[in-house]
C-alpha cells in the first residue's frame, strides 16, 4: 500500500482544515487507517484511527470532539477534518495503514506510512 497525504497548510486559531490521504492497492479497504502527527522536537504522536468497517474510530483526547476521521473504501481515501484548530495542532501529519485496531493508537503496529502534511496554525 502507498499512501500520500495531502490538505495542510497554513490556518488561524479557531478554523478549520481537511486533511486528505489516498491509497493504492487493492486491498485498502482490509487496513486500518490512522493519523498521527509529530511537531518539532517531539515524538510522533496519535491522533485518530479508523477500523475497516468505517464505523469504529477512536482518538486522542487531545483532539476528541475537533477531529473527525472518515474514509472512503470505494475511493481508497481517508481524511481527517480538523475543526477549532489550535496553535498546539501545528505538526506534520502523518496517514498510516495497519491491521490492529485494538493496538491502533500505537505507531509501531502500522505497516505503511504517507509522507506527512505540514499543519501549522497560527495564534
Amino acid at each position: 500500500v502507498q499512501l500520500q497525504a495531502s490538505g495542510g497548510g497554513l490556518v488561524q486559531a479557531g478554523g478549520s482544515l481537511r486533511l486528505s490521504c489516498a491509497a493504492s492497492g487493492r486491498t485498502f479497504s482490509t487496513y486500518v487507517m490512522g493519523w498521527f502527527r509529530q511537531a518539532p522536537g517531539k515524538e510522533r504522536e496519535f491522533v485518530g484511527t479508523i477500523d475497516w468497517n468505517v464505523i469504529s474510530t477512536k482518538y486522542a483526547d487531545s483532539v476528541k470532539g475537533r477531529f473527525t476521521v472518515s474514509r472512503d473504501n470505494a475511493k481508497n481515501t481517508v481524511s481527517l477534518q480538523m475543526n477549532s484548530l489550535k496553535p498546539e495542532d501545528t505538526a506534520v501529519y502523518y496517514c498510516a495503514a495497519g491491521t490492529s485496531y485494538s493496538r491502533g493508537s500505537s505507531p509501531g503496529h502500522y505497516n505503511y506510512w504517507g509522507q506527512g502534511t505540514q499543519v501549522t496554525v497560527s495564534s
